[in-house]
């Protein structure tokens, strides 16, 4: 299958952080499409913390959120999650 090519011209700067990007065995055609066609989701992240980590974050989260349980209480408000 042919496709057809066009030629663009580019700063220094913006071919090097491009250059940066490219993996060794892909053009730059390809690392284009990788780095712009990219759906980027919550999955990325999977795996990202270690278990403890997530633990002091979601700790640190449940006590954010009782602080403001108890701001919105003293103000008359019912607050919700």
């Amino acid at each position: 299958m042919f496709m057809a090519t066009k030629t663009i011209t580019v700063m220094e700067d913006a071919y090097e952080a491009l250059a940066r990007e490219k993996l060794p065995n892909e053009s730059f055609s390809d690392t284009i499409r990788r780095i712009t066609m990219k759906e980027e989701g919550i999955e990325e992240f999977f795996g990202c913390w270690s278990e403890e980590t997530a633990e002091e974050v979601k700790k640190a989260i449940g006590e954010s959120r009782e602080l403001s349980r108890k701001r919105a209480e003293k103000r008359g408000r019912q607050f919700t999650v």
